[in-house]
Parts: C-alpha cells; sequence; structure tokens
C-alpha cells in the first residue's frame, strides 16, 4: 500500500527540463524523495513522478502559462519509484536563452503548506470529476474557481502557501 512522504522543512526540489518535458537535471533532493538514480530519470519526461490523482487541468494550465513565457506555482502530487507519494508547493518559469527565446524549464519545488492542501485535495478531486467529462470541463471549472476566489490562478495558489 502506497504511503505518503513529507519532505523536510530545508528540502529544494529542483529540476529543468528540455521544451518537451525532458529531465536534462536533477538535484538530489529529487533523487532522493522520488526514489531514482540520475541514469534512471535522465533524458526521460518529467511526468515520470506524476501521481495519478493529479488533474490533468493543473499541468494544462502549467504548460500555457509556461508557454507564454510566465512563471506559474501548484500544489503537485508526485509519486516516488516504488509508487508512494509525496506533496510539493511548485515554482515552475521557463529558462530563456540570449534572444529572449524558451529553452527549457526550471522547477523548484518545497515543502507545502498542511493548511493549504486541505483545501487542494477536495479542489483536486473536484477537478477530476469535471474532467471524466472532458479537459476542457476540467478547465472551465477551475477558471470559474479562480474567478469566484477574485483571484488569479497563481494569486489563489500562492496564497493558500502563506495561509496561517
Amino acid at each position: 500500500m502506497a504511503k505518503e512522504i513529507f519532505l523536510e522543512k530545508d528540502c529544494l526540489i529542483t529540476s529543468k527540463t528540455d521544451l518537451k518535458g525532458k529531465i536534462v537535471y536533477a538535484n538530489d533532493d529529487f533523487l532522493a524523495y522520488a526514489g531514482y538514480k540520475m541514469d534512471e530519470i535522465l533524458y526521460k519526461p518529467h511526468n515520470i513522478v506524476r501521481h495519478e490523482d493529479m488533474p490533468r487541468t493543473v499541468f494544462k494550465f502549467l504548460w500555457d502559462y509556461m508557454k507564454k513565457g510566465e512563471e506559474i506555482f501548484a500544489y503537485v502530487k508526485n509519486k516516488t519509484k516504488n509508487n508512494d507519494y509525496y506533496w510539493v508547493f511548485a515554482n515552475v518559469t521557463p529558462s530563456f536563452d540570449v534572444n529572449n527565446q524558451i529553452i527549457g524549464y526550471y522547477s523548484v519545488r518545497r515543502k507545502p503548506n498542511p493548511k493549504a492542501l486541505e483545501q487542494i485535495k477536495p479542489l483536486y478531486q473536484e477537478l477530476l470529476k469535471f474532467e471524466q467529462m472532458s479537459l476542457d470541463r476540467g478547465v472551465e471549472f477551475l477558471k470559474d474557481f479562480c474567478k469566484n476566489s477574485h483571484k488569479s490562478y497563481n494569486e489563489f495558489i500562492f496564497s493558500l502557501q502563506e495561509a496561517k
């Protein structure tokens, strides 16, 4: 049975991917929490650690933001090599070359605020229900949720991390 792993307070999981989301760098924290060795993940799709409980809508938002050259924040449930799981508060930013062209993506993940997860988990369950109808329905639901919160997606996510 899968068990939850909790990140240490000072943990910084970092990775870099190419434009297609293949891992080109992962730090020791990434390897330790995910349970992989570098040669097992290098040039593999980053979604190797995507947990099946994660709504595709969140990743649609993530890719849409990054392709526009914008950073994004998200709560992500990742899975380990042996199918355990861990939650992260992720910040993903595009990497640019000297000509201001996006050449890849850089992600830093840290320990999430436990109070944030109390709100994120039911939200993600709702998103998964809408995604059973279609990804578009999930996207529509999340956009409406943010609109009703009077915050952009990033503002909403970041506010949860700062909640006391």
